[in-house]
């Protein structure tokens, strides 16, 4: 299957919530476990008895897992390994970008076949041009996996960089981001490129031709409502996913807790899409 059919699956089963598994040293904490790689794996075990069959997506954030060396990196292969068949897909969000050989490189990390930290999907920052991704945009193709490229993100000092106009005058460099995943979806009718905008303000793009999926950081503890979170984004066309990280692993570290509170947002959400018809 390719990803696109994969993730159609998953939000069919269980609704388009994305955790986050951001395992910060007060998180750890905070769950009476020790920061460091026996911490994390303790971490992690717990999060995939809690969301494996339970939500559609899960995002672990790399940072937190390579703050702990090559035992924290190892912690990560094998919970992306861990989701395999569980009906939840992984995204890892690395938010890699670079040019030539070294995309290359990330490409064979994180997105070819067999990759050693190969997860259904990776975030990308198209930052140093779009066209700079093609490496990793073409290993995931091949390898049947997804991409998510950082657009118009939520924290303040994105928006000199995002809302700048682009080359020609045409709109913003976000929206532009947008069109070139959207133009790469039609070329490969896989609608595997997705984009990561921020749900904590009105982002002011065009969703409307990107017929791929929608990152959504910011739901719950960043300040984002489910009904806001739907308001925004009406309109666009392909799936979108509302990312809670904290919100959800507060009710930690006992995974029944965790999986209610995963299933509770994820019924807030059904009922705010419910109501916006």
């Amino acid at each position: 299957m390719s990803f696109g059919e994969r993730l159609d699956a998953a939000v069919a089963a269980h609704g388009p919530l994305c955790v986050g598994i951001d395992p910060h040293p007060a998180l750890l904490a905070g769950w009476g476990l020790t920061d460091d790689a026996d911490g994390l794996a303790a971490f992690a075990e717990r999060c995939h008895a809690a969301f494996a069959g339970t939500v559609s997506v899960v995002k672990p954030q790399s940072a937190f897992f390579e703050r702990h060396g090559a035992r924290g990196v190892a912690v990560l292969e094998s919970l992306l390994a861990g989701y395999e068949g569980s009906g939840t897909l992984t995204l890892l969000d690395a938010k890699r970008g670079d040019i030539g050989s070294t995309m290359d490189g990330y490409a064979d990390a994180y997105l070819r076949v067999g990759a050693p930290l190969g997860a259904d999907a990776l975030t990308l920052s198209p930052y140093l041009g779009f066209g700079s991704l093609e490496p990793a945009l073409t290993a995931a193709d091949e390898a049947g996996r997804g991409v998510f490229v950082l657009a118009r993100t939520s924290n303040p000092e994105g928006a000199t960089v995002q809302l700048a106009t682009a080359p020609g005058g045409a709109g913003s460099v976000a929206q532009s981001v947008v069109d070139d995943a959207a133009a790469r979806n039609a070329a490969t009718l896989s609608g595997a490129v997705g984009v990561v905008v921020g749900g904590t303000h009105d982002h002011g793009l065009d969703l409307s031709a990107l017929h791929g999926p929608v990152l959504v950081p910011g739901l719950g503890a960043q300040g984002a409502t489910p009904a806001e979170v739907v308001s925004r984004f009406a309109g666009t066309a392909g799936h979108v996913l509302p990312v809670s990280a904290r919100g959800v692993l507060r009710a930690g570290p006992d995974a029944g807790a965790l999986r209610d509170a995963a299933l509770a947002l994820s019924g807030e959400l059904a009922s705010a899409a419910a109501g916006s018809h």
